[in-house]
């Protein structure tokens, strides 16, 4: 499904340049449910940010599903991200002014669907996550563990290709943070191909690969248990 070759991405202003990615060759195959790990500023979130087409690299290429997708312009990206993308964020990153159904319904506008079509794919969503309930208050009226929830329902009522998660645990406590990994590892299952970036080496245990940043480098691979350095 996605793969890089010499990926690189420089920031620079006047007075510093930064390497943050440092020729980031990656496979990732339909279907995977793979953990990005390392320090902080080691360029996890560029990564994420680039395979999200939220981005663009200074050099090398990317191709998703066969397409070379690293030099669209922002009008072709946000196309692209729209038909093809879900993301899910640490800091949810829901609308407070929307309800929780109208937050879930949102990509579905982007895509022109029908209020008919629009309501058959929310109620769905709702319901799988549990939070029907919830659909007419608003994000500060829910707990974090529900926000979060709303956040991975709204990344999937599109029937997106992949998944890119930044951190979604990362303002949970345990026991909501358990709960969101069940639900990535169940619509893994389900067919869904996940990357996410985390901190946790537990979490990092749901999924079928870790690979290891370091200094804008993939510097080690795990793939059940086993290290390719």
């Amino acid at each position: 499904m996605i793969k890089t070759k010499n990926l690189k991405k420089i920031f620079t202003t006047e007075e510093v340049e930064t390497t943050a990615l440092n020729d980031v060759n990656l496979d990732i195959k339909s279907g995977e449910f793979v953990a990005i790990m390392g320090p902080s500023g080691c360029g996890k979130s560029t990564l994420l940010n680039i395979l999200g087409l939220l981005d663009n690299p200074s050099d090398g290429e990317y191709f998703f599903l066969n397409d070379e997708v690293s030099k669209f312009t922002e009008r072709q990206r946000a196309s692209f991200r729209k038909a093809n993308i879900g993301f899910v964020f640490q800091s949810f990153n829901l609308i407070d002014e929307l309800s929780v159904y109208e937050n879930v319904e949102l990509p579905l506008l982007y895509l022109g669907l029908s209020t008919g079509e629009r309501k058959e794919k929310v109620g769905k969503q709702l319901e799988y996550m549990n939070i029907s309930h919830r659909k007419n208050h608003f994000p500060q009226q829910l707990s974090g563990g529900q926000q979060q929830r709303v956040a991975v329902a709204r990344a999937i009522v599109a029937d997106p290709k992949i998944i890119l998660a930044d951190e979604p645990t990362g303002n949970l406590d345990s026991a909501n943070g358990d709960e969101v990994m069940k639900l990535l590892t169940e619509l893994n299952q389900n067919g869904t191909t996940i990357v996410m970036v985390t901190h946790s080496p537990a979490y990092a245990d749901y999924c079928h690969r870790t690979i290891h940043l370091f200094d804008g480098q993939i510097v080690t691979e795990n793939v059940n248990g086993k290290f390719h350095v």
